[in-house]
């Protein structure tokens, strides 16, 4: 009956909603129903909408015959899913028929209701578990989640969580790079000195980062985790597989970092996220009373500290802040972008070192290799870039000069050639050189050695004339039906040094006659 009137109820409001002018669109948006269905219910009288429901609960359904089989199983095992009900049907009728797995979901449905056979599930009982002593326990898990830098782009960032069991204060520690052992130590000593102690005791879940394997209760730790344990006064404790409520408070903690610090949170680079982090703890998650002892954390912290270990002293060199390398072989670094050498991103996972010296801004590779030094921008906003890094750098001038030479089949006019715009557009040579030769990949050797003659003749020194001249040379052959074949190497053979080269002065009046012919 509830079924009936639900549709009922459902019916009229459409028919309300079409009347004061809504769009079919815009009533299926609004009732999270079917286009389709919403269009055929408007169409429908009253009269033909309830003959339409009578004849739907009088349909027979195709799995009638099974409900006998269907029923006594339930009966016997309530917890039974439709799933694992669709596959004992199919075991025990070799003929049952082909239908979805929907299709069964329904009809176990249905058989439930008429029978009146709620699901039962086996649940885990829970009990209030009495508040620890100050000191006693931490416990310690990790996050991840994607945020989105300045430009829209998706960065994705780890997270590190450890909480004071018993006064709840929190301490969290991100990182762009997948926690590792080394990693997790450096967390584990930057919380203990915001809390300014030790417990004696850290949950732990049974993470590949801190454990090599688990053989029955016989854990193994990794080789730095070990030796870090063994310098350290608390026992660490960790968790049976698949069962997180045995550190609640912190996976708790972990949903409340990504929904109240993380969310709608625009990522600028990974120093100014940890500062905003710690500036949320005072403010938010530490300075606001905790939901079940209704005290603030960071006041319980201050009781608690008298009951912590002291830290001992560990020597650990501080990780490098990573930063995420963009598309566009740049860098996003306080809310500023910071042009790269092309080739320098890789993939989405490509990262660099950043150090701030005297006012400069140096990125390092993850190797230790130089790539960039920028004036540091104390600004918001800006591009800060290098039209260095968009050339091409891989050889120095003179052996790219020597690369493009050996393209020609007289390489001795290519060198003097190519002196002549060396010392015309110095500024410009690279450029000059490589234009020239991405427009030899067009050409065979007789057409770049044509051009090459004609431009050494008539002192044409421009790399966008030299195209030029190929252009006419190119279309002309077509005209001639010639196939053009791909440019090889020629051997080089050179007989001057380039430093000997001598480029005669070219009269500005004769290239403007030859560009009138």
């Amino acid at each position: 009956m509830n079924e009936f009137l639900n549709k009922l109820i459902m019916y009229h409001q459409i028919q309300k909603m079409h009347r004061d002018g809504w769009s079919k669109s815009r009533i299926s948006e609004f009732l999270s129903l079917d286009w389709r269905t919403v269009s055929k219910y408007i169409k429908m009288s009253e009269d033909e909408f309830l003959a339409f429901i009578e004849a739907q609960s009088n349909r027979q359904k195709l799995l009638a015959p099974f409900e006998g089989f269907v029923k006594i199983k339930l009966e016997k095992y309530p917890d039974t899913t439709a799933a694992q009900m669709h596959d004992w049907l199919k075991e025990h009728y070799p003929h049952f028929p082909e239908v979805s797995p929907k299709t069964v979901y329904n009809f176990v449905m249905w058989v439930r209701q008429c029978h009146n056979i709620p699901m039962v599930s086996s649940q885990r009982d829970y009990s209030i578990v009495e508040e620890l002593a100050y000191g006693r326990q931490a416990q310690v898990d990790f996050g991840e989640y994607n945020m989105r830098d300045g430009q829209g782009k998706r960065v994705k960032v780890y997270f590190f969580i450890m909480v004071l069991s018993r006064s709840r204060c929190k301490f969290v520690y991100h990182s762009l790079k997948p926690f590792t052992s080394s990693l997790t130590i450096y967390a584990h000593i930057k919380a203990f000195a915001y809390f300014g102690g030790i417990p004696r005791e850290i949950i732990y879940d049974q993470d590949k980062v801190l454990l090599v394997k688990e053989n029955l209760g016989d854990l193994i730790l990794t080789g730095e985790f070990q030796a870090f344990v063994q310098t350290m006064p608390f026992n660490p404790v960790f968790c049976r597989k698949s069962d997180p409520q045995s550190k609640g408070k912190v996976e708790n903690v972990v949903k409340y970092v990504k929904q109240n610090f993380l969310y709608n949170r625009p990522f600028s680079d990974i120093e100014t996220l940890n500062r905003e982090c710690l500036e949320w703890l005072n403010r938010t998650a530490n300075g606001m009373p905790h939901s079940v002892t209704m005290q603030k954390p960071k006041e319980q912290l201050l009781l608690e500290q008298e009951y912590l270990q002291e830290i001992p002293p560990y020597a650990f060199d501080e990780p490098d802040p990573l930063y995420p390398v963009r598309k566009d072989n740049s860098v996003y670094y306080k809310k500023n972008l910071y042009t790269l050498p092309e080739g320098t991103y890789k993939d989405r996972d490509t990262q660099v070192m950043i150090l701030v010296q005297d006012g400069e801004l140096i990125i390092k590779g993850l190797n230790g290799v130089y790539l960039a030094t920028h004036e540091l921008c104390y600004g918001k906003g800006r591009v800060i870039s290098n039209t260095d890094h968009k050339r091409d750098k891989s050889k120095k001038l003179d052996g790219l000069m020597l690369d493009v030479a050996v393209l020609f089949p007289d390489n001795d006019l290519a060198l003097m050639y190519l002196e002549k715009i060396r010392r015309e557009k110095n500024r410009y040579a690279r450029d000059q050189f490589l234009y020239i030769r991405k427009c030899l990949e067009r050409a065979d050797v007789d057409i770049a050695g044509k051009t090459l003659q004609y431009c050494s003749d008539h002192n044409i020194h421009s790399a966008k004339d030299f195209e030029a001249v190929m252009d006419k040379y190119l279309k002309d052959r077509k005209g001639d039906g010639q196939p053009v074949t791909k440019l090889n190497q020629v051997h080089l053979s050179i007989h001057k040094k380039i430093a000997e080269i001598t480029p005669n002065t070219s009269n500005i009046l004769d290239y403007e006659k030859i560009m009138k012919n």
